[in-house]
C-alpha cells in the first residue's frame, strides 16, 4: 500500500491535519484493502468467540416462529398482510378478499384459499446479499402496485409496477429514485421523488401509468437546501400533500387527488421556527403545529382558506403531540407525557378521552389504519417485557381488543422479567429518565448494557427485543439513558440536546451510568448505541473512559465535524439546524471541536471498542469509523480497538433476517465478554 499524505484543513484560522483522510476514498483500492484488512484482524481476534456466536444465533432463531403472520388490515374490498417462511430471508406481501369487517384468522404455515401474492422478498432479492423495498403502495382501486428496490444498501430505489389482476410487471421503470411515493385517486399517476447531488430528495414527479419515465412532469423542485421534500396522501385519500421541510421549519402543499394533473396549493408559507403537518376531515384540515405552541398544539382550517388555524387541542407544557390521524367519526392524536406515550380520542359527538394501557413502562401508537370510515382504532403496543402487541380499539364500546401478540419460542414468560424506571441527576441538576429491564431474582450489582440515542428529537421507547433475552437469562442488566436531544420528555428536552448544548447528551449519558453503579443496579457497564447515538458512545468514550467496560458503537457518526464542515456531503446542510454551521460560524465550529469524538482522542486508556459500520452507508459514511478507529490505535492506550465493515450493506446493515440475527449474535458474543459474562474459551458463564 502507498504511504498516504495526510490532508490539511484550515477553517476559522485552525489549521487541523488529518491524517487518514485518505481513507474517504471509496474507489481507492487501498481503501478497499484497508477496510478487508480490519474485517480479518477483528475475526481473527474475536475467533475464540465463534462457539458462542453460534449458541446466540440459535437462541434467537429458537425463539422466533419463523413461519408467522401478521393481523391483516382492511383497506377497501381487500385485506393487506404479511408473512414469513421458515428458512427464508424475507417477509411475503399478500391480500385475501374481504368479506366482512371483523379480520379473518389466519394460522402460519396452512394454505390460505384465496391469497394472492403481492410481493415476495425472496424472490424478488434472487442471490443478491442485500435487499431492500423504497416503496409497496396500491393503487385506490386495488389494480396496480406501485414498489421499489435496492440491492446496495445505498437508499436508492428502482420503481416498477405490477398488475394486479395478471401479475404482469409494467414496462415502466424508473430508477433512482427516493422512499416514498402516492397515488393519485384513479390510478393513473403516480408520483414519486427523486435526490441531488448531495443526496437530498428535492424534487416530486408526476408519472403517468403507461408512458415513458422521460416523459414524467417535474412537479416541485425545492431549492432551500435545508428542506427534504416528500409525497403523500391524506388518510381519507382525497388530496395529494406535498410537504417540505428542514429541522426547524415545514411547509405543505396540497391537491385534490381527482385532479393530478393541477397545481399544489401552498396550506401556509413557511415561517422559520414553525413547524406544521395536515390531514384531511370532511369540510376542514386538521393542523398539527408549534406556532407559539413549544409541544405543539392541534387547529382546524377550512379547505378554501387552509391558513386560518383555529386552536382545538391548545398547548399543554407537560404534554407533546405527535401526530394527528382523521377519520370519518373521530380524530385521533397521539402524544408523549411523562416519558411515555398515549393516544387520545375526540369523537365527532361526545367527549374526549385517553386509552389506558396496563404496563407502567410501555409503548402505545396508531397503527395499520388506512380506512376513513371505520369504528375501530388498530394500535400497536409493546414493552420490554410484552412482546410486539396489535389491538383493535372499539370506539363504540371503548374496549382494547387483542388481535395478536407475537409469539415468543422456548417457555418465555413475561412474568420471569421486570422493567423499572430511575432517575438520575445531572451535574445541572436536571433529572434524567432510565428504563431498565432485568431477569427477576438477577444479582445486583450486575453487568449492564446502557444504551442512548439523544438526537433528532428521537426517543427510545420500552420495546421488545428477542435477542435481548439471551442477555438477560445470563444475568444481564439492560437500560436505556433517556439523554437530552431525544424526545422522551417533550420538545424542550431536544431543545437542551442540540446546537450550544450538545454536551448535556454526553454528560448525562455519563450521569446515568455513574447513577446505574451508585444504586445498585450496574457492576461493569458496556455502553451502545448507533448512528447519532455512535457520535454519544465516542463522546463518553473520551469523556469518562473509565466508566465503561466496553463500548458497541454502530455506523457511528464519530468525525461529525468534517462532516458538517462539507456541504457537498449527503445531509450536511439539512444537519446544519441540528448541529449548528461550524463552516461559517467560528463559535459553533469551535464548540463541536470540543466535543467530537475524532477531535478529541488523547493518549489515555480507553475501554474496549467495537466499531461496526457498512461501505455503503449514505447517512454515516464509513471512512467516520474507519478513521476513529485508526486513531484510537495510534493515540490511545487499552482497547482491543476494533472496525468490522459491511462490505454490501448500507446503514441499517445486513438485510436477511437470518444475517441480521448472525450479526447480532456476533455483538452480543462481544459484549457478554466484555461484561465478563464468558470463560477462558469464549463460552458464556
Amino acid at each position: 500500500m502507498a504511504k498516504k499524505v495526510p490532508a490539511e484543513r484550515t477553517h476559522h484560522g485552525d489549521t487541523v491535519i488529518d491524517e487518514y483522510a485518505w481513507l474517504a476514498d471509496k474507489d481507492d483500492p487501498d481503501t478497499v484493502a484497508y477496510l478487508e484488512a480490519e474485517n480479518a484482524f477483528t475475526q481473527a481476534r474475536t475467533e475464540h468467540l465463534k462457539p458462542l456466536q453460534e449458541t446466540l444465533f440459535q437462541e434467537i432463531k429458537g425463539r422466533t416462529q419463523e413461519t408467522d403472520l401478521s393481523v391483516p388490515t382492511r383497506k377497501g374490498g381487500w385485506w393487506y398482510y404479511s408473512r414469513t417462511e421458515e428458512g427464508k430471508q424475507y417477509g411475503i406481501q399478500c391480500r385475501l378478499a374481504a368479506t366482512g369487517d371483523t379480520p379473518p384468522v389466519l394460522k402460519p404455515g396452512e394454505p390460505l384459499e384465496g391469497e394472492q401474492i403481492l410481493l415476495d422478498g425472496n424472490e424478488l432479492a434472487g442471490d443478491s446479499p442485500f435487499f431492500a423495498m423504497g416503496t409497496s403502495a396500491v393503487s385506490p382501486d386495488g389494480g396496480t402496485l406501485a414498489y421499489s428496490t435496492d440491492f446496495s444498501g445505498n437508499e436508492r430505489f428502482t420503481l416498477r409496477f405490477r398488475s394486479l389482476a395478471t401479475g404482469e410487471v409494467l414496462d415502466d421503470q424508473i430508477p433512482d429514485i427516493f422512499y416514498g411515493g402516492a397515488w393519485s385517486a384513479d390510478g393513473s399517476a403516480f408520483f414519486y421523488t427523486t435526490v441531488d447531488e448531495a443526496w437530498r430528495p428535492y424534487r416530486v414527479h408526476r408519472h403517468i401509468i403507461g408512458t415513458p419515465a422521460e416523459q414524467d412532469v417535474l412537479v416541485y423542485e425545492e431549492p432551500d437546501e435545508r428542506f427534504w421534500v416528500g409525497i403523500g396522501l391524506t388518510r381519507s385519500e382525497r388530496y395529494l400533500v406535498l410537504g417540505a421541510s428542514s429541522k426547524i421549519t415545514s411547509e405543505v402543499r396540497v391537491l385534490d387527488a381527482e385532479y393530478p394533473t393541477g397545481e399544489f396549493a401552498v396550506v401556509r408559507p413557511r415561517h422559520t421556527g414553525v413547524e406544521y403537518s395536515i390531514d384531511h376531515a370532511g369540510d376542514r384540515f386538521l393542523i398539527l403545529h408549534n406556532e407559539g405552541a413549544e409541544n405543539f398544539e392541534l387547529a382546524e382550517a377550512p379547505i378554501d382558506d387552509p391558513s386560518k388555524w383555529t386552536p382545538l387541542i391548545r398547548h399543554r407544557d407537560d404534554t407533546r403531540l405527535l401526530d394527528v390521524d382523521a377519520f370519518s367519526d373521530h380524530t385521533v392524536v397521539h402524544f408523549r407525557r411523562d416519558g411515555l406515550t398515549g393516544i387520545r380520542v375526540l369523537p365527532a359527538e361526545g367527549e374526549p378521552y385517553e386509552i389506558s394501557f396496563p404496563e407502567t413502562l410501555y409503548t402505545a401508537e396508531p397503527a395499520g389504519n388506512p380506512e376513513f370510515h371505520t369504528t375501530r382504532l388498530r394500535v400497536a403496543y409493546a414493552s420490554f417485557v410484552t412482546p410486539p402487541s396489535v389491538y383493535d380499539y372499539d370506539l363504540v364500546g371503548h374496549e382494547l381488543i387483542l388481535l395478536k401478540r407475537r409469539p415468543v419460542l422456548g417457555g418465555y414468560d413475561p412474568d420471569d422479567y421486570e422493567q423499572f424506571r430511575e432517575w438520575a441527576t445531572a451535574a445541572d441538576g436536571t433529572k434524567v429518565p432510565i428504563s431498565i429491564i432485568a431477569r427477576k431474582g438477577a444479582e445486583r450489582p450486575a453487568p449492564t448494557v446502557l444504551y442512548g440515542y439523544g438526537s433528532y428529537e428521537t426517543s427510545i421507547d420500552p420495546s421488545f427485543s428477542v435477542a435481548r433475552l439471551s442477555l438477560l437469562d445470563r444475568g444481564m442488566v439492560f437500560a436505556v439513558a433517556h439523554v437530552r436531544g431525544g424526545g422522551e420528555m417533550g420538545r424542550r428536552w431536544y431543545e437542551e440536546g442540540k446546537l450550544t448544548r450538545k454536551k448535556n447528551t454526553f454528560t448525562d449519558f455519563v450521569d446515568a451510568a455513574r447513577h446505574m453503579r451508585e444504586s445498585g443496579w450496574s457492576s461493569e457497564i458496556v455502553a451502545r448505541g448507533g448512528s447519532a447515538g455512535g457520535l454519544l458512545m465516542g463522546a463518553v468514550a473520551n469523556l469518562a473512559p473509565e466508566v465503561f467496560a466496553g463500548v458497541v458503537a454502530e455506523v457511528p457518526f464519530v468525525d461529525a465535524l468534517n462532516t458538517i464542515l462539507d456541504p457537498t456531503l449527503p445531509l450536511t446542510v439539512i444537519e446544519w439546524d441540528e448541529w449548528g454551521d461550524p463552516l461559517h460560524n467560528p463559535d459553533v465550529y469551535a464548540y463541536m471541536k470540543s466535543y467530537t469524538p475524532y477531535e478529541n482522542i488523547d493518549d489515555r486508556t480507553y475501554p474496549p471498542i467495537l466499531a461496526i459500520t457498512s461501505l455503503n452507508d449514505t447517512r454515516v459514511l464509513y471512512h467516520e469509523p474507519a478513521k476513529w478507529i485508526a486513531r484510537l490505535r495510534a493515540t490511545a492506550t487499552g482497547g482491543p480497538f476494533l472496525l468490522k465493515t459491511e462490505m454490501g450493506a448500507g446503514h441499517g446493515g445486513r438485510s436477511g433476517r437470518y444475517d441480521a440475527w448472525r450479526e447480532e449474535a456476533f455483538t452480543l458474543s462481544w459484549i457478554l465478554e466484555r461484561a465478563g459474562k464468558t470463560d477462558g474459551t469464549g463460552e458464556s458463564k
